[in-house]
């Protein structure tokens, strides 16, 4: 099946303008929308061939497209991530020192703090103010907007850091970002008095809020209501010369979000349910409100029951027990300069394929889905017979370390669940790398799988 060019450009835009987890919701249910999907509250009941969506906070959402066999039976569902690893700005953040205004972070997942260093980065999220009004920001994705960067030692400086292991020469509390300056007094032209200078030492912060509250309206108390995440500036980009590769942020995991969406969405009646699953947080745990370990699906589900008729718990864990699963996650792409990381056999190679991973967790399989080989064997068939390339493997070698996904909170309901995404290279950096090959085939395997009765 040769590759859709046109699927890669909208692949690629999505990763442009979608970097938080809010503008990956809205773009999906913006999507959803222009196929048909309402939003489940404003309907009382459902029958087949219904589209519903259900939002959560504006960071998780869930789609349904409703089959002709009864609910009890099942479903077939994507379940994917929309956060990705970032710097998150804190509630009090803005601060001067010797004439530089800074933003106070604190970082989000798992990252090397290192790779965040002196490189362009922008701000998007939203501020609520509390006249009810939020003020959305999205600084620096623009040729002519500003951006912002974390600053770094010189080398002619830096003989102590270097002798420092790469995970503490910058701490945790350095990663903040140059937003401002002033312009320090010529000698001999210090300020006349104490209380001049006292007056004038935050003068280039309360320029830099005269400018924020010129813009956007908002005041300085208004951090303590806003969720302002700092990403790379710039857009998804074609790599290699051949064109072959993606350079972009957040590929883990919006490259298996975006492909499981553009499955759902386009998949034609079946008789299962169709669901796709986009939630948040999974990077740190999948907790909160909006993460798997939340009650968001559960509760989605059954608000979907609950309108195809009598509403029972048995209905709902029926439901529940009789669903199949792919956990759309991606997995480690080999790296042939660091390939003493990988069981060779076991890994998965860039161009290969969508990735299947059996099991998850780290070390001893501890906190690992592992899932069922009959499921396994029902899903190689489907994509066989739909042409569909893939490759089993596993994230590295055994001892080296391991990560999760959210398949094991979908397992606890009974439900045959594998993890199944698009292989990144230099997973967790500020930029991942990806083939276009395999985000195609993540799209036709979602959608192959989508049809398994």
């Amino acid at each position: 099946m040769n590759m859709d060019e046109s699927f890669i450009s909208d692949y690629k835009e999505f990763l442009a303008s979608c970097k938080t987890e809010r503008e990956c919701c809205a773009a999906i249910v913006e999507l959803a929308k222009k196929h048909g999907f309402v939003d489940i509250a404003s309907v009382s009941s459902l029958k087949a061939g219904d589209k519903v969506y259900v939002s959560k906070f504006g960071k998780a959402v869930a789609l349904f497209a409703i089959g002709s066999e009864g609910i009890e039976s099942g479903m077939n569902i994507l379940g994917a991530h929309i956060d990705s690893p970032r710097l998150d700005v804190k509630q009090n953040p803005l601060y001067e020192k010797d004439f530089l205004v800074y933003l106070n972070t604190h970082y989000y997942g798992g990252i090397k703090k290192y790779q965040w260093l002196t490189m362009p980065l922008a701000l998007h999220g939203v501020v609520c103010k509390k006249d009810g009004s939020t003020v959305q920001v999205v600084i620096g994705e623009s040729e002519d907007d500003p951006v912002f960067c974390i600053s770094d030692i010189l080398p002619h400086l830096a003989q102590k850091q270097m002798k420092e292991s790469a995970a503490d020469f910058i701490p945790g509390e350095s990663l903040d970002l140059v937003f401002g300056s002033e312009l320090p007094p010529q000698k001999g032209e210090e300020k006349d008095g104490k209380d001049k200078e006292k007056q004038e030492k935050d003068k280039a912060k309360q320029a830099i809020l005269s400018l924020l509250k010129e813009r956007y309206g908002i005041e300085e108390a208004d951090f303590g209501s806003a969720e302002l995440e700092v990403v790379p500036a710039g857009r998804a980009r074609d790599l290699g010369l051949d064109r072959s590769l993606i350079l972009a942020y957040g590929q883990d995991d919006r490259s298996c979000a975006y492909t499981s969406v553009r499955a759902l969405v386009e998949a034609a009646p079946a008789g299962r349910t169709l669901c796709c699953l986009c939630v948040d947080k999974e990077e740190i745990g999948s907790v909160g409100a909006t993460g798997m370990a939340s009650h968001f699906f559960e509760n989605a589900v059954a608000e979907l029951v609950a309108r195809l008729g009598a509403y029972s718990e048995l209905s709902l864990r029926r439901c529940l027990n009789n669903s199949n699963m792919l956990s759309s996650d991606v997995n480690a792409a080999f790296d042939p300069l660091n390939g003493d990381l990988y069981d060779h056999d076991n890994a998965s190679f860039l161009g290969g394929g969508i990735v299947f991973n059996k099991y998850t967790g780290s070390r001893g399989k501890y906190s690992a889905s592992d899932a069922s080989p009959e499921f396994i064997a029902r899903l190689r068939a489907v994509l066989d017979d739909h042409k569909v390339r893939y490759q089993m493997a596993e994230l590295g070698k055994v001892d080296q370390g391991g990560g999760g996904t959210i398949a094991y909170l979908a397992a606890k309901y009974g439900m045959y669940v594998l993890d199944a995404g698009v292989a990144v290279l230099s997973m967790h950096a500020p930029w991942e790398i990806t083939a276009k090959e395999d985000i195609w085939q993540a799209y036709n395997a979602y959608a192959a799988f989508l049809s398994l009765t």
